[in-house]
């Protein structure tokens, strides 16, 4: 059986679940300790009688597992699929999403890297039915979203990106433009795109030979300029939870946009240079008057096929559990019988 998690970083959730665990159990022994060390054996059980060690026992298990039922619902498991039979007109769009320190600079409002992701959220907005993925770069590049039509899901990894969405600093852009074309689902050649969006800070990474390896396929290969291309701007940093700026060889580091590079590659890729810079950047219309109007095509129909969301199958037993052990008491049940021929007894 085929399954996914939709937000494997939720993963992280799983070491509180630990640290909970612990805390139980070192509270659990704990009481024991200190209950041999004020009493005898014999004196135990008659200071206990009133609090059931096997319900303590349960009850952590209990608390144990719905915080871990909570994590695995966290995650967005899926599985079984479904499909469905939509209209479809439009391309297939890969954005390569510089996350490299550089795109922390602050010669636009809030970032580079946050003007680049409102950028791609805008062009969300109009692309309809065409289906859209997400590359970040940095040192490496990773498929951060397959190709999909669920836009919420690509909004919600936007939200995520930084520079440690990779795992080395750096920026290879070539390696994520090869990424992109390799990560297209279908062997239908045009009617794909690839749109970078980078300050054109680059490692020696080939990406003009590689948007022109994707153009050999029928990719276009378009390229979004952010920042400013005179002086420039710091990179931000903290040294020692103060803010400061990264250097180099005690000379403070200047990211300045590189719009030569970032034409080449768009030259190479058969599509066009969008110089952002410093400017509010209207990317959408950009998208539906030449990116799309380049690739676009026509479908008749499509069947999607869809992983099922299985998240209420964790979190609604951990609801259950919970309000169980909301109920549940912690002192045992009393014997009625005892009870009431004692009171028989002293009447």
């Amino acid at each position: 059986m085929d399954m996914q998690f939709n937000n494997p970083n939720n993963a992280v959730f799983f070491w509180a679940v630990v640290l909970l665990v612990a805390i139980l159990i070192v509270g659990y022994v704990r009481r024991s300790i200190l209950l041999q060390r004020i009493a005898t054996n014999r004196l135990i059980p008659r200071l206990t009688k009133q609090s059931s060690t096997p319900r303590r026992k349960f009850r952590i298990a209990m608390i144990s597992t719905v915080a871990a039922l909570l994590c695995l619902s966290l995650l967005d498991p899926r599985w079984g699929t479904k499909y469905k039979e939509v209209e479809q007109q439009g391309i297939d769009t890969f954005f390569v999403l510089d996350v490299s320190r550089s795109m922390l600079a602050e010669d636009v409002r809030p970032s580079r890297l946050g003007r680049a992701t409102t950028a791609i959220e805008d062009v969300l907005d109009v692309m309809g039915s065409d289906r859209a993925g997400l590359i970040t770069v940095a040192g490496d590049a990773a498929l951060t979203v397959p190709l999909t039509l669920d836009y919420g899901s690509l909004r919600l990894a936007l939200d995520d990106v930084s520079p440690r969405s990779v795992n080395r600093g750096g920026t290879m852009i070539g390696d994520g433009i090869r990424l992109a074309t390799n990560s297209f689902t279908d062997e239908v050649q045009d009617h794909k795109s690839i749109v970078v969006l980078t300050d054109g800070e680059d490692m020696g990474s080939f990406p003009v030979e590689a948007a022109a390896a994707a153009a050999d396929l029928g990719i276009h290969v378009y390229t979004v300029g952010i920042g400013d291309t005179t002086t420039g701007a710091r990179i931000p940093t903290t040294t020692y939870g103060q803010p400061a700026y990264i250097s180099h060889e005690g000379k403070e580091v200047w990211s300045i946009m590189n719009p030569e590079e970032l034409t080449n590659i768009a030259n190479a890729g058969g599509g066009a240079f969008v110089p952002a810079g410093t400017s509010n950047l209207d990317l959408a219309s950009i998208y539906a008057k030449r990116i799309a109007s380049d690739s676009g095509k026509s479908f008749d129909s499509v069947k999607l096929e869809q992983f099922i969301p299985r998240f209420q199958w964790f979190a609604i037993p951990a609801l259950f559990i919970f309000l169980g052990d909301a109920w549940m008491s912690l002192r045992p049940r009393q014997n009625h019988r005892k009870t009431k021929n004692l009171f028989e007894v002293t009447t």
